[in-house]
């Protein structure tokens, strides 16, 4: 992620600040902009931008019940945010946790739209365009006969409200052996199942998609089954986690959703100047670069940028006595797969191949096949 720095006075700010610390103001996000301005309020809509002149912005409706930061134009018809009008259903208010948990689930949201934005992705909302829309549903499990399982169907990206309670979420984690899990996770996976189906799916890739990860059309519910039964006994050497070799979906979700951490990760490094004398033992200095998403290949950058950085990171939690933050070996097959991901966002983003979205008056009539399968893999999963 870029610096961010107060509009008004200069000093640097973060992400999910709601005014500055320094001067006092309030603070709003563009993510179009990719910058954080300091407001003067107002009653009205339009709040007054300090600093260079430019667009003028209104807060995200969100922003009165504390859970947004960001801004759209003042001339937009919405009053939501970019990453807030995806959201089409939230948990009980009147339960005061679920306010928290609620404001846990939109700020890893808007982490990960800030990435899609990044890479230049389309993002649009379910509600103007069903055929082809993302919907988050925030849902609370009230009744432990009515499971509510985090999943991904067309679109639709389910989350359990429990996944925000730091507690249960790492309970969870222990219960289920995994070295890694949080809410931003989640999101990058998740989502990751919905670009598969823009991306690859009846594309061009398809082809070199399954030669790297496998065949799709193999029955998912088998292979989950096979997969809890009896793991693969080699997934280190061929795939990022356990869970990717249970299926070729899933190894392209749990690869997407590295990418994800990979840009952010290096973006972040390198605006803050990282720069690691001992980037490998005896070898030369390394200057921490942002991922050129322009790059026809990056392999390079994967060996030579990520692999020492996402080291210097879990050193530093040692270091503090926290978890690693990234606990992942990265070998040459998967590898293959994060730079064939790379080159698929690029030739979509560049337009150089065709992403497959649908007319937006021809929704999909047939049910997502992630969705019984997605709905499994949770099950089994908590």
């Amino acid at each position: 992620m870029k610096q961010l720095t107060c509009s008004k006075c200069g000093n640097r700010v973060f992400f999910e600040n709601l005014s500055c610390e320094t001067c006092g103001s309030p603070l709003g996000y563009a993510p179009h902009e990719q910058l954080m301005f300091a407001f003067e309020a107002a009653d009205d809509e339009a709040w007054r931008r300090q600093g260079p002149p430019g667009v003028d912005y209104k807060p995200c409706a969100n922003r009165k019940r504390g859970v947004c930061n960001w801004m759209l134009p003042s001339a937009s018809s919405h009053s939501h945010c970019l990453s807030c009008r995806t959201t089409h259903t939230i948990p009980e208010l009147a339960k005061p946790e679920n306010h928290g948990y609620w404001a846990a689930l939109e700020q890893a949201k808007r982490r990960l739209f800030y990435t899609l934005v990044e890479l230049v992705l389309p993002t649009p909302n379910k509600l103007e365009d069903p055929a082809n829309g993302l919907s988050f549903e925030f849902l609370e499990e009230v009744n432990p006969r009515q499971r509510v399982l985090t999943g991904h169907d067309e679109g639709v990206i389910t989350l359990n409200i429990a996944e925000a309670d730091d507690a249960r979420r790492e309970h969870i984690r222990l219960s289920m052996h995994e070295p890694y899990r949080t809410l931003l996770g989640h999101f990058r996976h998740e989502v990751g199942h919905y670009y598969w189906d823009r991306l690859v799916r009846d594309t061009p890739w398809i082809d070199e998609y399954r030669s790297l990860f496998g065949d799709e059309r193999a029955d998912y519910g088998e292979a989950l089954k096979k997969h809890y039964a009896s793991p693969v006994p080699d997934w280190p050497q061929r795939f990022i986690s356990a869970y990717a070799s249970s299926h070729p979906w899933e190894d392209w979700a749990e690869t997407w959703a590295h990418y994800l951490h990979m840009v952010d990760g290096l973006e972040t490094a390198a605006a803050w100047g990282t720069h690691l004398d001992q980037a490998l033992p005896s070898g030369p200095s390394l200057k921490v670069r942002a991922l050129d998403l322009n790059a026809e290949s990056i392999r390079d950058a994967v060996i030579e940028q990520w692999l020492p950085v996402s080291q210097f990171i879990n050193a530093m939690d040692r270091s503090l006595g926290a978890h690693d933050s990234y606990p992942f070996i990265v070998v040459e097959p998967v590898i293959e797969k994060l730079d064939f991901i790379h080159r698929v966002v690029r030739a979509g983003s560049s337009g150089s191949v065709a992403m497959n979205f649908l007319p937006r008056d021809q929704a999909r009539g047939a049910e997502s096949s992630l969705d019984s399968s997605e709905r499994q893999e949770a099950a089994d999963r908590l």
